[in-house]
């Protein structure tokens, strides 16, 4: 008998570990986002999340939430319809791309593929400070996108040149992937024979990662021309490929989509064939590492890391169904499956930024199939199983599911 009782507090002490070894959340409902490109995209280690949501005139306006309310940045922006919010600091600047009045052909940052208002504006990078919009000068061509910036005022994103893109199909001209420093604007140089890129992260030590390729027609299931065919790291002047899981990148494409302050770069890679692709780490130590996918899924994307390590995402089925995920300790989670309260029953498609204290934002939809904001909160310790899990996934419509395309950032099935 006292082997047994041995014996089960064993068994009990074992489950209670395994049962903690996850962090738990608390979901907080950001509210409605419309259709097009709305979605908070990124939370600074403050709490501040920058994102767009679609107005009741159908047009999509820049924003900023903190604490559960959401601030219109929009008004007067540049001038133009459309704009929307990609990027904010702990100083609370704010970055992303709006349209002016200037007319112009290109559909650059793509509003009239998203299906808002209708327009034909120039759209030009942007920083946001003390209530004013202030325009990032381009490459020479007319349109451009800022699309982070870190707590020095460096901002990173792509802009156009004065050339023609070598690809006739192309919608418009050659873009170069773009540093914004304080007092200079710097063409960050691509992997040798690809003529476009884009940058997308930069962190505190101006370590900036993003992709290179071939522009193509634009894609609305990834918001970009470029068909991503090598991820890249630039710093110290050096543009480096990160290489890939064993494919082209004609699928999903090879892409790094973020980079922490330890240098640990994540992202998504096409597999040998190009059939499928799946999220991989990246440091210089252990070069590309793929950590797959959530169990009985198809591809997966790494779109955030936090300075703890701790990875956000999305995995998704072989009928491209998505679901957020949290990857850490070695273990990709199912964010739905850890959480404590969530009181709108929203279920978390996709998990779009985590800060240094473990929020996670991110694109959830309602069991009616309205696209929300969401925003998990770590509980105050790790706890024993969730005591509350979401609403069974809810079919997306395909606005939805390109919405969900276009932050992952692949050009989509």
């Amino acid at each position: 008998m006292k082997l047994m009782l041995i014996t089960g507090a064993s068994l009990l002490a074992s489950l209670a570990m395994a049962q903690s070894a996850h962090t738990t959340y608390s979901v907080l409902d950001l509210g409605l986002l419309g259709g097009g490109p709305g979605e908070p995209y990124f939370m600074a280690n403050n709490g501040l999340i920058a994102g767009a949501a679609e107005t009741a005139s159908n047009q999509s306006h820049a924003a900023v939430w903190f604490m559960g309310f959401k601030l219109d940045l929009a008004t007067p922006g540049l001038g133009g319809p459309n704009s929307i919010a990609y990027g904010v600091n702990e100083k609370g600047q704010v970055v992303g791309a709006a349209q002016t009045t200037v007319p112009n052909s290109e559909d650059f940052c793509g509003f009239n593929a998203y299906g808002v208002a209708k327009s034909s504006f120039v759209c030009l990078p942007f920083a946001f400070q003390n209530g004013v919009m202030t325009k990032l000068p381009t490459l020479g061509g007319p349109n451009g996108v800022a699309f982070a910036i870190n707590n020095h005022s460096e901002t990173v994103g792509w802009a156009e040149t004065i050339n023609k893109d070598p690809n006739p199909a192309c919608g418009v001209l050659q873009f170069q992937p773009v540093l914004w420093g304080k007092t200079s604007t710097t063409t960050l140089k691509t992997f040798p024979g690809d003529p476009d890129g884009v940058a997308a992260s930069i962190n505190e030590n101006g370590q900036v990662v993003g992709a290179t390729g071939t522009c193509g027609t634009f894609s609305i299931d990834s918001g970009l021309y470029l068909v991503e065919r090598h991820a890249m790291l630039w710093e110290a002047g050096a543009a480096i490929n990160l290489g890939n899981l064993g494919g082209t990148g004609l699928n999903g494409g090879n892409h790094a989509c973020a980079i922490n302050n330890r240098g640990q770069v994540v992202g998504h890679s096409d597999l040998t064939g190009d059939t499928t692709f799946h999220t991989f780490v990246w440091t210089w130590e252990t070069g590309m590492k793929d950590i797959g996918t959530l169990p009985g899924d198809f591809a997966s994307s790494a779109i955030s890391i936090n300075d703890p390590g701790v990875v956000v995402g999305v995995s998704l089925d072989s009928s491209f169904n998505p679901r957020a995920f949290v990857w850490e300790n070695g273990a990709m989670t199912d964010l739905n499956a850890v959480l404590t309260s969530n009181p709108q029953k929203l279920y978390l498609l996709l998990a779009s930024s985590i800060n240094a204290s473990g929020e996670i934002v991110g694109l959830a939809v309602t069991s009616d199939g309205n696209l929300h904001g969401f925003l998990a909160m770590p509980d105050g310790a790790d706890n024993f199983l969730p005591l509350e899990r979401t609403v069974s996934p809810t079919p997306l419509s395909e606005d939805a599911r390109k919405t969900v395309f276009r932050r992952i950032g692949i050009r989509g099935k």
